[in-house]
């Protein structure tokens, strides 16, 4: 895989963390932002543990998180790094489900892992067309 192939690959790991990070960070009370963060609200124990001890510590361990899914996901073995960039996707697509489900319901996320999907397929049949053309 050359360096835009493996940087297309990254798109929908860091498009589902992102959105679990703003979907957190807009699901959080008035108190938190007040200064009461011991009503962080967040299921991940490390981001629990990072907004419960200031409330600028969702957006530093988000930011550090999308950085190491950033190297993992081009430095890591084609292979390592399709299972991982998956993972990352699955997980995040099922976090901020969670925050979906209180605000909206069941439908919207069904919607929301359809476009997880269907954006994870056609990044994949992209590298892999690139990758079949190559060949012939």
């Amino acid at each position: 895989m050359n360096k835009k192939e493996k940087l297309l690959a990254l798109i929908p790991a860091l498009w589902a963390s992102l959105f679990d990070t703003v979907i957190t960070i807009l699901g959080q009370s008035n108190d938190y932002w007040n200064g009461n963060l011991n009503m962080a609200n967040e299921g991940n124990p490390i981001g629990n543990f990072m907004m419960k001890n200031h409330v600028s510590g969702i957006f530093i361990v988000c930011g550090l998180w999308m950085i190491l899914i950033g190297i993992l996901g081009y430095y890591l073995p084609r292979k390592v790094s399709r299972i991982f960039l998956l993972f990352v996707l699955i997980a995040h697509s099922w976090g901020a489900s969670s925050w979906i489900s209180m605000k909206f319901g069941f439908w919207p996320i069904m919607v929301f892992i359809l476009f997880n999907a269907i954006l994870f397929c056609k990044i994949e049949d992209i590298i892999s067309k690139k990758n079949r053309a190559m060949v012939i």
